[in-house]
């Protein structure tokens, strides 16, 4: 038996005036007139067989019918636009656009992009930059690189990398005038802060039961890199997270002076919407 469905322009029509309460502002967002929408509404009306709208009242209402079908008239435009922007996608250039935080783009994610392009020389990576939360439906990102505790609504996060916090600084330190041995040895060094996370050194000086240091003296960055490269230049102890020092540490350009690490609930997540997670 063969289906009928409903003209594509009458559920444009219908969705358009169901959003703004208004045939008037429907038909400047479809650019036709309202005669045409009032004519599309109507045709959708007689194949559906039933009304879509209470015209008695002075404010225009959608009917019990209306409110039932408008979720899956949406979800099916939603899944078009989708289908669309991936067969796009897939024909056209192959771009991956990154949306993350500038710290773990510097730390993390550019040391790692030649191995990417090595195993996939066919995808072009495009990386932004932004602490503002991504909107999918209006910007122009395909994955975002996110910190928090992965609770995004609508949106499937997946966990990256956690993390543990703890202090970091030069090898120079080590051996300076005053030699950074013990926790209690701070008492004679900047510490590093990241505006954001202010309250961090209190929380780690607590545990590593250090008295007789100021958690909020020493010098503030509004990046987390930023903090890092000063206690990469000597300048005092930055608490370090594990995604963005491992690479320092591991050539040497920073140090883990203590045995002292604390995990944190936050971590980074790789979010994306849920019908393009996948591919």
């Amino acid at each position: 038996m063969k289906r009928w469905l409903p003209s594509l322009n009458g559920l444009r029509a219908f969705e358009s005036v169901a959003r703004h309460q208004s045939f008037t502002r429907a038909a400047e967002e479809l650019n036709v007139t309202q005669t045409a929408v009032s004519h599309q509404i109507k045709t959708l009306e007689e194949r559906l067989g039933l009304k879509l709208f209470d015209r008695r009242s002075r404010a225009l209402r959608l009917t019990e019918a209306a409110k039932n079908y408008l979720p899956s008239v949406r979800s099916a435009f939603d899944e078009l636009h989708d289908a669309t922007e991936r067969l796009i996608r897939r024909d056209g250039d192959a771009t991956l656009t990154v949306s993350t935080l500038t710290s773990f783009a510097a730390k993390w994610l550019v040391p790692r992009l030649g191995g990417f392009q090595d195993l996939h020389p066919e995808i072009s990576i495009r990386i932004m930059t932004s602490r503002a939360a991504v909107d999918f439906a209006r910007d122009d990102v395909d994955v975002a690189i996110r910190y928090g505790r992965g609770d995004w609504p609508g949106l499937r996060a997946d966990r990256l990398i956690r993390e543990d916090i703890f202090p970091v600084c030069s090898p120079k330190l080590l051996d300076g005038p005053e030699p950074l041995r013990r926790p209690d040895d701070l008492v004679s060094h900047t510490l590093l802060h990241v505006v954001g996370f202010l309250e961090d050194w209190q929380v780690w000086l607590t545990a590593a039961k250090v008295d007789g240091v100021d958690p909020s003296g020493g010098l503030r960055f509004d990046l987390i890199v930023n903090a890092l490269q000063a206690a990469i230049d000597g300048l005092g102890v930055a608490l370090g997270r594990t995604a963005l020092v491992e690479g320092d540490l591991a050539t040497g350009r920073l140090v883990a002076p203590f045995d002292i690490s604390l995990p944190i609930e936050a971590a980074y997540y790789v979010v994306a919407p849920e019908q393009t997670a996948d591919l």
